[in-house]
């Protein structure tokens, strides 16, 4: 981890509980099998598949459920995916000025080892941002962006980060939980 004693409190303390989330969540996903990404434990699952160019892409983007219906099962791939292009590649898109060429964000890739090294350099993108700022900037408005953003600061779009990644990323543990006991 780099030297937080350059940043500011505020800025210092997010990019460290950021950390403290990367680990954990990098943690559970070392040794990831490719049937693992893909599995799908229950039927209707939404997942990322290969289209008929043989490429992969999110088959939904916002499972959506009826009023009286549990929300859908999502796999693994769908997980890293949704942390990675939806949350963080998207807010580095949408909210800040400096944003790279990104390839589609429904494309992603097909196997665990590098769809988790795309969810590692979305990760990267996002937190050099955060880390590039001090607190001043952190606590003020964000100036751009869709649905409401430009009136929010950054601060509390990186805690609503946080809870994307501790949101699915506890969900990828049990998924793989679950997947480790399947036949047991």
């Amino acid at each position: 981890m780099a030297d937080l004693t350059e940043h500011s409190p505020a800025t210092r303390d997010i990019l460290a509980t950021f950390e403290r989330a990367r680990t954990r969540l990098f943690g559970r996903l070392e040794g990831l099998t490719d049937a693992e990404y893909h599995w799908e434990p229950v039927s209707g699952c939404i997942s990322i598949r290969p289209g008929d160019d043989g490429v992969y892409r999110v088959a939904d983007l916002f499972p959506q459920s009826g009023p009286d219906e549990p929300d859908p099962v999502t796999t693994i791939a769908w997980r890293i995916w949704h942390i990675g292009s939806l949350c963080l590649r998207g807010y580095v898109i949408h909210l800040f000025d400096d944003a790279p060429e990104f390839p589609d964000r429904h494309e992603w890739p097909g196997t665990a080892k590098e769809g988790i090294q795309a969810l590692a350099d979305d990760w990267e993108q996002f937190i050099s941002r955060v880390a590039a700022m001090d607190d001043e900037r952190l606590l003020a408005p964000i100036g751009r962006g869709p649905g409401g953003w430009a009136e929010e600061t950054y601060l509390k779009l990186a805690l609503h980060a946080l809870v994307e990644v501790s949101h699915h990323g506890g969900e990828i543990g049990l998924l793989r939980d679950l997947y480790l006991r399947e036949d047991a």
